[in-house]
């Protein structure tokens, strides 16, 4: 049969590296599945032990001990877990679409994420977290990062300052770099070669469905050069998206620069079923009246970010966004209002 392997069918060998690494991942996902069920389930016997027949610390002690008696060798039982398992269904129980997602995630991903304040940001953590297929250390990263509140402050900032493309949902207006290990003084040169050098970081911070193109991407207009500092294509989008990098406060002339940018890759680059390319300016710092004022008259697909090289207080995160719902709500009584 054509078909038929043979030690040379290379490209055959490929595909069924492909389908046993295919199966391997469903096995996984399949048992990982079978143990959250096992948690849940274990968990909501002992919710019901403690409110109908008063359970205590003693009582899950001996129920540890039977387990761990009677499966010897089995782990994941020690009475703190036991407690967890209560606390994992108790967190759930009656919420559906968070009962689903966490169904994806490994136990030491739903206890990371089940320590979340609010049902909104459990939900956010579990959702990036299986869409990203995040490793426990990334999402720990990103969470530590305060992804959650940065990513509600950028949509949240996004409807009062500007309404642009769709494109720029996949954008957020602050980033953590810290894992580019720059020092506070640094030329934009080392900015990018340090984001060149970690690119893979780099993609997790912005999202996995970035791909990268170039380093100083080069187009042509006129008789003349000019150069990208980096390009990226984001697949869920289907467009190419430009970031402009700077280290130092955002200013109004970066804007138009983007823009001809961008005016530049949609006639000379981008292909015919593409959307329009989308670009991201990141500084090292911006004035929110500033981008205001340059941003209100604009129709560019462009966001304006900054970044930080190390991790942030989120507990000052977690202040400026409830301060800027608060605004937003006002803002949007207002709206109706008139």
């Amino acid at each position: 049969m054509s078909d038929k392997l043979t030690p040379t069918s290379k490209n055959n060998f490929d595909e069924v590296v492909e389908i046993i690494e295919t199966a391997r991942e469903k096995a996984f996902s399949a048992v990982n599945r079978e143990l959250i069920n096992m948690y849940w389930n274990i968990g909501e016997y002992v919710s019901r032990c403690v409110s109908e027949s008063g359970w205590g610390k003693s009582v899950v002690k001996d129920f540890s001990s039977f387990i761990q008696d009677r499966y010897v060798g089995i782990n994941g039982f020690s009475p703190s877990n036991i407690w967890r398992m209560k606390q994992f269904y108790e967190t759930y129980d009656g919420k559906e679409k968070l009962a689903t997602l966490l169904r994806e995630l490994s136990w030491s991903h739903n206890l990371q994420i089940m320590s979340c304040k609010t049902d909104e940001e459990r939900e956010f953590y579990l959702t990036i977290s299986a869409r990203n297929r995040y490793s426990f250390r990334e999402l720990k990263r990103q969470m530590d990062s305060a992804l959650y509140e940065r990513t509600m402050m950028s949509e949240l900032t996004n409807k009062l300052i500007i309404e642009n493309s769709a494109g720029l949902s996949a954008l957020r207006d602050s980033y953590v770099l810290e894992f580019l290990d720059l020092p506070e003084k640094h030329k934009e040169k080392d900015l990018r070669k340090a984001i060149v050098n970690n690119l893979k970081k780099f993609i997790l911070e912005f999202g996995k469905d970035f791909a990268f193109v170039g380093e100083e991407y080069r187009i042509q207009v006129g008789n003349r050069d000019f150069f990208i500092d980096l390009l990226f294509s984001n697949r869920e989008l289907h467009c190419l998206v430009a970031i402009e990098l700077k280290i130092g406060e955002f200013e109004p002339e970066h804007l138009g620069k983007m823009q001809f940018y961008l005016e530049a890759l949609d006639r000379d680059v981008k292909k015919e079923s593409e959307n329009p390319s989308v670009g991201l300016i990141l500084c090292a710092k911006k004035d929110a009246a500033v981008v205001e004022y340059a941003m209100s008259r604009s129709l560019s697909s462009a966001l304006i970010a900054d970044y930080k090289l190390h991790l942030p207080d989120k507990r000052i995160l977690e202040n400026k966004l409830r301060e800027l719902t608060e605004i937003a709500e006002v803002t949007y009584d207002k709206i109706e209002e008139d």
